[in-house]
């Protein structure tokens, strides 16, 4: 650049910004900041109103979920209340009943309790002859197996193992087979 005046004509050159007033750039400087500001001040409000909104929204899936969940379990303690109703009749009805015939009754309540169990999605885990499995089965004792194909699986089942929608409960307690001993 050059220290000489410019030869451009003054008059000629086209203007941007505001009108060409007193105040020049620094009063184009000074509505910009102000532009700026109330763009930003609009942006933070904005902001604020949608963290709310989903706060809001947050907490209404919050508490729909919970009832959600205690109608479910309404549903299913309503089912098991029959049963309930059952096992009161038994033990309020005739006391002369004869053991088989109370037997019978007993069967017929276990029967319903487990019916409606699995409608509710447990289901029972009974794994004899099966191949032990320490994810499912509890190993509660060992006893020689009576042939090296039957080693490492389950020869008993002394408490039976339930699973909810595929979940395990609790694990099935079981024997197993170690391998066979030497003769």
């Amino acid at each position: 650049m050059s220290a000489e005046p410019s030869s451009r004509d003054e008059t000629t050159q086209a203007e941007f910004g505001p009108a060409a007033g007193a105040a020049g750039p620094q009063a184009a400087a000074t509505d910009a900041a102000a532009g700026v500001e109330r763009e930003m001040q609009e942006l933070k409000e904005r902001h604020l109103r949608l963290a709310a909104e989903f706060d809001n929204y947050r907490k209404r899936v919050t508490r729909e979920r919970s009832e959600l969940t205690d109608r479910a379990q309404a549903t299913f303690i309503s089912r098991l209340l029959e049963v309930l109703d059952d096992l009161d009749r038994l033990s309020a009805g005739d006391t002369a009943l004869s053991p088989e015939a109370y037997r019978e009754a007993v069967v017929m309540i276990d029967r319903k309790l487990r019916k409606e169990l699995e409608a509710a999605g447990v289901e029972r885990v009974d794994p004899v002859g099966q191949p032990f499995d320490p994810a499912e089965h509890e190993a509660v004792s060992v006893v020689p197996a009576p042939d090296h194909a039957q080693a490492h699986s389950v020869s008993a089942t002394f408490q039976t193992g339930y699973r909810f929608k595929g979940t395990l409960v609790r694990p099935a307690r079981v024997q197993v087979y170690s391998e066979p001993s030497p003769v």
